[in-house]
């Protein structure tokens, strides 16, 4: 009996012992395959990061309007005899747009008028014959009030007559008319929109943590998305003496020349206001920035070497801290130096340490025309 379990024992041992050696023999031979296999390499682009002058710019967003602009109504009510313009008409200061019927008030002015040479010649008698103390006072005070009020009559029907002929408050261009031949207008309606669009204005809002970046005659580039490509040149005109205290935000507004009245009223629109330049700035790619959970950060690429003198590229893991941004670069303001080279694409793939091979190298070449939003 103590032989058998001696012998199961031994038996235990030896397969165990088998197992065990086994899998020691297979570690190291998956040790020593792993450690003879070249170290994988990712291929990516790379700039060296050169010191540029970089402009910097607020954006902000707004709509365009006139520099006057206002849709044209009667004051009186009537009905329209004359229509004396067309849609989209260049209209001067002044010029009648619409005639409204007045047949009643040129009638009694003409009544008027007649009755003032009678009513002047008699308070011109009554002031005659005072001097001579054939009439008292009273009789002259009754024919001069006479006189007066008709004066004043005359001048009333005179002032209705005109304003039966709307006429353009300033110069620029009619919209679409909304009257017709013969339609009776209320006070008040509609008849058409005049507006000035030789010169537009901006009216946009920015934080009040950025007002101290801002003063009249800033220059800024406007972008509207009917022209994305073309950039209208304005500068501030005016700034609002007061900050919204429930948004924190001030109203700005430009001045924008328009002489090909390519911008019209109403259009959505993105400035960027242009701040000092900054000389000898670091500005790279966007695409070098990796944007994480913890911060952004960027592979710089540096030369290594192994224990037997071979030389490689090993890409490091650098967080960085962002400033602004336009179209495709960044200003970073902490995190790299002069010189340093960074990936610029294909770093997806890449972990802190990676070996990587260069496909394109190039230095970075800043531009600067500022883009829209």
């Amino acid at each position: 009996m103590k032989k058998w379990i001696a012998s199961a024992i031994i038996l235990a041992i030896l397969v165990f012992g088998s197992v065990i050696g086994f899998n020691m023999f297979k570690a190291q031979k998956i040790k020593e395959f792993l450690a003879s296999r070249p170290i994988p390499e990712f291929p990516v682009t790379s700039t060296t990061v050169k010191l540029e002058d970089w402009t910097p710019h607020l954006r902000a967003i707004g709509f365009i309007e006139p520099i006057q602009g206002v849709t044209v109504a009667n004051e009186v009510a009537g009905k329209v005899t004359k229509i004396n313009f067309t849609s989209g008409q260049n209209l001067q200061k002044d010029d009648p747009i619409i005639y409204l019927n007045s047949e009643v008030e040129q009638a009694n002015l003409k009544a008027a008028k007649g009755r003032m040479p009678a009513v002047e010649r008699n308070y011109k008698r009554m002031k005659s014959l005072s001097t001579r103390g054939s009439v008292s006072q009273g009789q002259v005070d009754d024919a001069e009030a006479e006189f007066l009020a008709l004066q004043g009559e005359i001048e009333s029907y005179q002032a209705t007559i005109s304003l039966r002929t709307v006429r353009a408050p300033f110069s620029g261009i009619a919209g679409l008319r909304n009257v017709f031949l013969g339609q009776y207008l209320a006070s008040g309606t509609d008849i058409v929109r005049l507006e000035n669009i030789s010169r537009m204005q901006m009216r946009f809002t920015i934080a009040q943590n950025d007002l101290n970046k801002v003063h009249i005659g800033q220059a800024m580039n406007v972008f509207v998305d009917a022209r994305p490509d073309t950039s209208f040149t304005g500068v501030i005109s005016a700034i609002e003496p007061a900050v919204n205290y429930q948004s924190g935000v001030i109203q700005i507004q430009a001045s924008i020349p328009n002489d090909e009245q390519i911008l019209r009223s109403g259009m959505f629109a993105k400035a960027n206001i242009i701040l000092p330049t900054v000389e000898k700035q670091i500005i790279i790619p966007s695409t070098a920035i990796n944007y994480t959970l913890y911060g952004e950060t960027v592979y710089v690429i540096t030369e290594q070497t192994t224990d037997d003198g071979k030389t490689f590229l090993q890409a490091k893991q650098q967080i960085v801290t962002l400033g602004k941004s336009k179209e495709d670069k960044v200003h970073v303001l902490t995190g790299l130096k002069e010189n340093d080279v960074i990936a610029t694409s294909g770093q997806v793939r890449l972990s802190n340490g990676s070996r990587v091979k260069l496909v394109e190298s190039q230095a970075l070449n800043t531009p600067s025309v500022l883009p829209a939003l």
